[in-house]
């Protein structure tokens, strides 16, 4: 059974940082993209970053580019999301998800995890 699972998400103040990690279980992902969502309570999901299967492009929401680091280590079947300067409108659930191809829609991505929590205080 694939698994994606999130971690890192909670609590912190705005201008602080978080680190989320997603591990991936039941099969490899070094061939996919793999992509962060996050979404707001009665807001769509919305596309944050994503990185291609060697690392070497990565794409971001205009929202986040210059605050948030996208990578990933295929040896760990694990990819990560670096999260500085949050602001307290960025409280919502993040999602990190894998891509067999290459893109920042939604139905792009086949496999999700179940989200972590991430609260900015203001």
């Amino acid at each position: 059974q694939v698994q994606l699972v999130e971690s890192g998400g909670g609590l912190v103040q705005a201008g602080g940082s978080l680190r989320l990690s997603c591990a991936a279980s039941g099969r490899t992902f070094s061939s996919y993209c793999m992509g962060w969502f996050r979404q707001a309570p009665g807001k769509e999901r919305e596309f944050i970053a994503a990185i291609n299967w060697s690392g070497g492009r990565t794409y971001y929401a205009d929202s986040v580019k210059g605050r948030f680091t996208i990578s990933r280590d295929n040896a760990k079947n694990t990819w990560y999301l670096q999260m500085n300067s949050l602001k307290p409108e960025e409280t919502c659930v993040y999602y990190c998800a894998a891509s067999p191809g290459w893109g920042t829609k939604i139905y792009e991505y086949n496999y999700w995890g179940q989200g972590t929590q991430v609260t900015v205080s203001s």
